[in-house]
C-alpha cells in the first residue's frame, strides 16, 4: 500500500510479517479466529493497563519514531495511558474556517463516493452501506454522498475530535470481530462492516446531518467516546482509541467537496496523510 503526503511524498507501508502470516497462510487464519474475538483483545488491554506495562512505551515510541516532545507524560502511569496520550496545545491547530471540513484525526484518507445503490467500493472490497451502520433507513439519506475514509495506524495521534459546531445524538455500538485495518485484511475480510465499531450522528452547523463511525480494530480494547446526545463545538476532543490500530468513517451529504489530493490518491490507490483539525474539504456551492 502507498502512503502519500500532502505534498506529494510517496511513503511505501508494507504489512508486518506476523500480518502476512495471519492473513496469508491456512495455520494464521486458524490463529486469527481466536485473535479477532474481543474478549481476546479486552484480556491484551487489561495487561497494557498494568503499570509494569509502562517500561515498553518508550521502546514502542523509538521504533515508530514518535517525537515524545509533542505530548503531555506526565499523567502517563501504563502503556494505555502512553498509548493515548495527550498532545501539547498548539501541535494539531484547528482550522476554524466555518467552510472548511477538517479531519477528526490523525490518519491515512481514502475518500470513496456513495453509488444511487448505497455501495461503497472501497479497496476493491463491495459494502452496502446499510451494513456498516446496520440502519437502512439512515443508509439512504447519503445516496450519491462521499465516504471517507480515515485509517489509525499505530504511529498517529489516538485522540480524535468533533468536526464542526452542532449537535449530536447519542452513540450507537454495534458489536463484531476485531480485525486488523492494515490493508492486507481487506483482501480476505469485509472487516468495516465486520469490527466491532459505535456510530453517532452529529447535526452540524455547515455540512449538514454527518454519521461519524468509530471503528475498533485487533489490540484495540476500547473506543472511548465522551459525551452522549449534546452539543458539540469544532475542535473539541470527542474521544480517543486505546491501544492498536484504528479507523474513523464519516459519511457526508452531497454538498461536502474532498480535497483534489485526496480524490486523486484514492483514484490511484494510494491513501493521504491528514492532521487533525486540517482542511480535507470544504462545502461545495453548484454554480448557475
Amino acid at each position: 500500500m502507498q502512503i502519500r503526503s500532502r505534498d506529494g511524498k510517496i511513503i511505501e507501508s508494507k504489512p508486518l510479517k506476523s500480518q502476512r502470516f495471519l492473513y496469508n497462510t491456512i495455520l494464521g487464519r486458524l490463529i486469527l479466529k481466536a485473535l479477532i474475538k474481543p474478549s481476546f483483545s479486552t484480556k491484551i488491554g487489561k495487561r497494557l493497563d498494568s503499570p509494569k506495562s509502562l517500561k515498553k512505551s518508550y521502546k514502542f515510541a523509538k521504533k515508530n519514531n514518535i517525537n515524545l516532545d509533542d505530548f503531555i507524560l506526565d499523567d502517563v502511569k501504563c502503556f494505555n495511558d502512553f498509548f493515548s496520550r495527550k498532545i501539547k496545545d498548539g501541535k494539531r491547530p484547528i482550522d476554524i474556517t466555518p467552510s472548511h471540513l477538517i479531519s477528526p484525526c490523525d490518519s491515512k484518507a481514502s475518500a470513496y463516493r456513495i453509488d444511487n445503490d448505497l455501495i461503497l467500493n472501497i479497496k476493491n472490497s463491495k459494502y452496502k452501506l446499510k451494513n456498516l451502520i446496520n440502519n437502512e433507513q439512515l443508509a439512504q439519506s447519503y445516496i450519491n454522498g462521499t465516504c471517507l475514509v480515515l485509517r489509525l495506524c499505530v504511529d498517529d495521534y489516538h485522540r480524535y475530535c468533533y468536526i464542526d459546531d452542532g449537535t449530536k445524538e447519542d452513540n450507537v455500538f454495534i458489536p463484531g470481530v476485531l480485525h486488523t485495518v492494515n490493508p492486507i485484511a481487506l483482501d480476505h475480510y469485509k472487516i468495516y462492516s465486520q469490527n466491532q465499531r459505535e456510530y453517532t450522528i452529529l447535526h452540524t452547523k455547515n455540512f449538514g446531518d454527518v454519521v461519524q463511525i468509530e471503528v475498533g480494530a485487533m489490540m484495540v480494547g476500547k473506543i472511548v467516546n465522551y459525551d452522549g446526545a449534546s452539543e458539540i463545538k469544532r475542535g473539541v476532543e470527542k474521544g480517543k482509541f486505546l491501544y492498536g490500530g484504528s479507523t474513523i468513517i464519516l459519511l457526508l451529504n452531497q454538498n461536502v467537496k474532498i480535497d483534489d489530493d485526496i480524490v486523486n490518491n484514492t483514484k490511484d490507490g494510494a491513501e493521504t496523510i491528514v492532521k487533525m483539525g486540517e482542511k480535507i474539504g470544504e462545502i461545495y456551492e453548484k454554480s448557475n
